[in-house]
């Protein structure tokens, strides 16, 4: 009942703190010399927060589904939670009316006046207005109704430009929006059109660039002077450290970002260069007419702090284990743990042959997987990560253990000292290893005595409304063993056992690679007798394909393969290696689509020093992990904020995300500094410096998501942890989604589909595509940049003393 208490009390502190529902002015700047931009928020979402259910005389339940719906005098209330249904999660309430836009669309409703400008003594009208604006929260009021505050972004252009350190009040006859005084300081004024990175720079890093952009919604893109003054300006004091001028990157015309003939912008793009910067301290950049970007610092840690806050992120997410002080001030019980009564059923259904894993003919990410429920339990089922919305935790998670593992072993001496407090701490590990094998040991538990892994742990369907993890009422189910689920996790124990050697663990990495082994042999069994087995079967009514022969089975074996040839010399283990590559010929491709990928192999194979490597082969490996780090700068080269992605890939989760693991790798075997450049700038536009001027992982920059699809925060009105990189802005004309239809468009003008992708992002919970986060994507690619920048740092100041 403790919990129940401190529920209370946590919802009412969230709900009190909440915006007001009125209008209200949240920022006033200039978007250009001659047009102020003023940001107004109206509404109030009320999130309902988890209370203990006291029952009253009128309250009906009605069970629907998996769910008990509370109606109180004949009125949807909430829904009951909980395995005990003794929790009431109350449906959302909003407060507040939208803006009438027949009066903020009339330049004749605004009036700028001043005591300074003798210009606008006599109050004038703005000669233009253009506007946008879109939902900043969801309130849900019903199991799909929606309602939401908005953010209105109003740009007036002026008759005359506004006078140096003069005073300016500008008013809207006819809404109740509050008066907006504007005192013109341009070096102190922050403008939304001038973007940079809210982590900062190191002082001897490769590029430090900031951007100037805006695009007006119904006015469409800003078109600056292409040469217009910039400085950089010292916090301490206000002075000019450096100048320079901006340079055109992208004009609005050219639709070449990706291999989809698009811009992402609608807007031109500027380039704001002060890369001969050296002198750590806080600073802005400074616009000449316009005005400032949030402060910056360049500093040499700032790479260190942007880790261990991405690796936190994955200690937010561990299953099995309660959260709170002093490792976190985020609190939650115990999660899904058997020896909480938690009972984890088998599946006889492999994760390869559902949804979740490589199944396309799976109409849904849980049929399959239910089909093969059984009443067997799964002894010592629990531990990993969890994913934002769903809780599940799925063999794909193991690459972030593949990531901080190579971190490790590349970088022993710089992380053993980077403390990420978390309870292992104190164990005399590096904490990025003990991070690493907390995930890996959750298959490690569901590895069965003949030795195949199961692919994970799942519940039935999506969680149930208002539940948090350590509720869940759905019955979980354990995937079955598969080939692809023991080769993935035969890979990376494998690579754990040889980063422990290394550290001179020789007992425990004898276990990881005795289980590796066994894993890897069971596999080999289960594999060759893949084409004696039907294509496809019946299962409760349900026709399952049996997916043995994917390219990704086939990929995961040469990945393994590869790990544990380099880590014994075994060459029945190359002899797989070779068997499996692609790789093995001029031009090849770490990836193809619907042919292979074999990133981590081919890295794994290069990096190998052993005397009977195939050289030849190991040369092809390296040349296609360079080709691939080509792809990426050709990319890069192209677009307006000099993000990077696979050319064919689409926006999501790749514009929140620091898409440069093969330029790290290119990095590493070249030292070439031109990859250095690349990697800092594929970082920029998700640490802030895009249109939004918003850094898209929690705990980190000036502006971040409030909203991510955490389920465990919303439900009990805590602030989501520091850590989580949602998946971020989504291509609005790439298909019509119900959440994009019912979630966005009606709270967003212009209509969805004319916002640019790069700013194609709302921060309002209940739109998964967005809003939500994955381990193993963008979480995991994240760690791995930063912590290579960080190391590298690291090791670099470390060396010079």
């Amino acid at each position: 009942m403790k919990w129940n208490r401190w529920i209370i009390v946590a919802g009412l502190l969230s709900l009190a703190s909440t915006a007001v529902a009125s209008p209200t002015v949240t920022h006033g700047g200039l978007a250009a010399p001659d047009i102020i931009e003023i940001v107004v928020h109206v509404g109030k979402v009320n999130v309902g927060v988890q209370v203990p259910y006291v029952k009253k005389d009128s309250d009906t339940l009605t069970p629907r589904g998996h769910r008990t719906y509370v109606y109180r005098d004949g009125r949807k209330v909430g829904v009951l939670v909980g395995p005990d249904q003794n929790m009431l999660r109350p449906l959302d309430t909003f407060e507040g009316e939208a803006l009438d836009i027949s009066r903020i669309g009339d330049p004749s409703n605004y009036w700028i006046r001043s005591a300074d400008d003798e210009r606008y003594r006599t109050r004038t009208h703005p000669r233009a207005i253009h506007r946008k604006h879109k939902p900043v929260g969801i309130a849900r009021t019903d199991d799909w109704k929606f309602a939401a505050p908005l953010a209105y972004h109003l740009f007036l252009t002026l008759p005359h430009r506004l006078q140096e350190n003069a005073t300016y009040t500008i008013s809207i006859d006819g809404v109740d929006v509050p008066d907006c005084t504007l005192h013109y300081r341009p070096e102190q004024l922050r403008s939304e059109s001038i973007h940079v990175s809210h982590l900062g720079f190191t002082p001897d890093g490769p590029v430090k660039l900031g951007f100037l952009s805006c695009w007006m919604g119904d006015g469409g893109g800003l078109e600056y002077q292409n040469d217009l003054p910039f400085h950089v300006l010292s916090e301490k004091d206000g002075s000019r450290v450096y100048s320079g001028r901006a340079h055109l990157a992208k004009p609005a015309t050219v639709k070449d970002e990706d291999a989809y003939q698009r811009n992402f912008n609608l807007t031109n793009v500027y380039e704001l260069d002060f890369s001969p910067v050296k002198k750590e301290g806080d600073y802005r950049l400074y616009v000449e007419g316009i005005g400032c970007s949030y402060p910056f610092r360049i500093g040499a840690d700032i790479w260190q702090g942007a880790f261990v806050t991405a690796a936190r992120g994955f200690f937010h997410q561990r299953s099995g284990i309660a959260l709170g002080p002093p490792y976190t001030t985020f609190q939650r019980p115990r999660s899904f743990h058997p020896d909480d009564g938690v009972k984890i059923y088998a599946s006889t259904t492999r994760l390869m042959d559902t949804r979740n894993g490589l199944s396309r003919s799976d109409p849904d990410n849980f049929r399959n997987l239910v089909a093969g429920a059984t009443d067997e339990l799964v002894a010592h089922a629990w531990g990993g990560y969890m994913d934002a919305g769903d809780w599940d935790r799925r063999i794909q998670h193991l690459v972030a253990s593949i990531y901080l593992l190579d971190l490790a072993e590349q970088f022993s001496d710089f992380f053993r000292e980077v403390s990420l407090n978390i309870p292992e701490s104190a164990n005399g590990q590096p904490d990025i290893i003990d991070e690493a094998l907390f995930n890996l040991d959750c298959y490690r538990r569901l590895q069965t005595p003949p030795g195949g892994v199961r692919g994970g742990i799942e519940s039935e369907e999506h969680p149930n409304l208002g539940e948090t993890s350590w509720q869940e009422t759905l019955r979980i189910l354990a995937y079955a063993p598969g080939s692809w689920s023991s080769y993935y996790y035969a890979g990376v124990a494998t690579k754990a056992a040889g980063v422990l050697k290394a550290l001179g663990r020789n007992e425990l990495a004898r276990v990881y690679e005795a289980s590796a082994l066994r894993a890897m042999e069971w596999a080999e069994k289960d594999y060759a007798q893949r084409d004696q087995r039907a294509k496809s079967y019946q299962l409760k009514g349900v026709t399952i394909e049996r997916l043995d022969n994917h390219h990704q089975v086939r990929d995961m074996r040469n990945y393994a393969a590869a790990e544990l040839f380099r880590l014994t010399g075994d060459e029945r283990w190359q002899r797989i290696f070779r068997e499996t590559t692609k790789l093995n010929q001029p031009n090849a491709q770490l990836y193809v689509w619907q042919s292979h990928e074999q990133r981590e192999a081919a890295w794994v194979y290069v990096r190998t020093e052993r005397d009977n490597i195939d050289t030849q082969l190991q040369q092809y490996c390296r040349q296609a992990l360079l080709r691939e780090a080509q792809d990426r700068l050709r990319t890069q080269a192209r677009t307006g904020f000099r993000w990077t992605k696979n050319d064919w890939a689409p926006p999501t989760a790749t514009l929140s995300v620091s898409d440069a693991v093969s330029l790290v790798r290119a990095h590493i075997l070249t030292q070439d500094a031109k990859y250095l450049k690349a990697i800092v700038l594929a970082c920029q536009t998700g640490l802030g410096a895009n249109p939004l001027n918003l850094c898209y992982t929690t705990g980190l920059g000036h502006r971040r998501p409030h909203l991510p699809l955490h389920l465990d925060s919303r439900h009990t009105g805590q602030a989501p942890p520091e850590g989580l990189t949602v998946f971020g802005p989504v291509d609005p004309t790439a298909e019509q989604d119900l959440f994009l239809q019912t979630v966005i468009a009606p709270f967003c003008y212009p209509p969805p589909r004319q916002w640019p992708i790069m700013e194609a992002y709302w921060d309002v919970f209940w739109y998964p595509m967005m809003c939500e986060f994955t381990i193993h994507h963008p979480m995991s690619y994240n760690a791995y940049t930063w912590g290579y920048l960080a190391a590298i740092r690291g090791s670099r100041t470390a060396g010079e003393h």
